[in-house]
């Protein structure tokens, strides 16, 4: 059992956090049981004392898995299932233009999205207005419709190279007119 108060002195004074720590910071964050004075303070010891490496693949595996995590394993994408998350923005432009870029090299992006970010609102507030769309799909829709979604082969570069269970392909794009015609 660990404090909030305890992780965040070390934090401040720069000692590093342990996997463990930075799990029960966060689930407390998930399950409302650490405050927002905590949070706040925990975030400037990070910012003026920054993390490992460790602590960075710790927190961020801890936030991944403080919610639902999907597995969409059974559908056979045949590529990467990679998340794009913002902190918002004002014109939506990076997701727009990421996703897309990242589906003409074989990735699924599922695009998930958040509601209330601000003065602009956020993406999912958008698409809301839009009459019929659906922003709350069951999970095996979503995954239906990220691999539906995705550019056909034909537009797609074609050197692809398995090793083991992981996908590697080169970094160059096809050409714009053979994705927009």
């Amino acid at each position: 059992m660990f404090l909030p108060q305890e992780i965040i002195r070390k934090k401040r004074d720069n000692i590093a956090l342990s996997n463990e720590e930075i799990r029960f910071f966060i689930n407390g964050i998930a399950k409302d049981t650490v405050s927002e004075g905590q949070i706040a303070a925990f975030a400037m010891a990070v910012f003026f004392n920054d993390m490992t490496m460790d602590e960075r693949v710790a927190l961020t595996c801890a936030m991944r898995d403080s919610g639902m995590v999907l597995n969409w394993d059974h559908m056979n994408f045949g590529g990467p299932i990679v998340d794009k998350h913002s902190t918002g923005g004002v014109g939506d432009v990076t997701s727009l233009m990421l996703g897309p870029m990242v589906a003409a090299c074989g990735g699924f992006v599922p695009m998930i999205s958040g509601r209330g970010l601000g003065h602009t609102g956020g993406t999912l507030d958008k698409l809301e207005s839009i009459p019929g769309y659906n922003i709350s799909p069951s999970n095996d829709i979503f995954g239906k419709v990220t691999k539906d979604a995705a550019l056909p082969s034909s537009v797609r570069p074609v050197t692809w190279r398995r090793r083991t269970s992981a996908f590697t392909r080169p970094v160059t794009l096809p050409q714009p007119s053979t994705i927009f015609p």
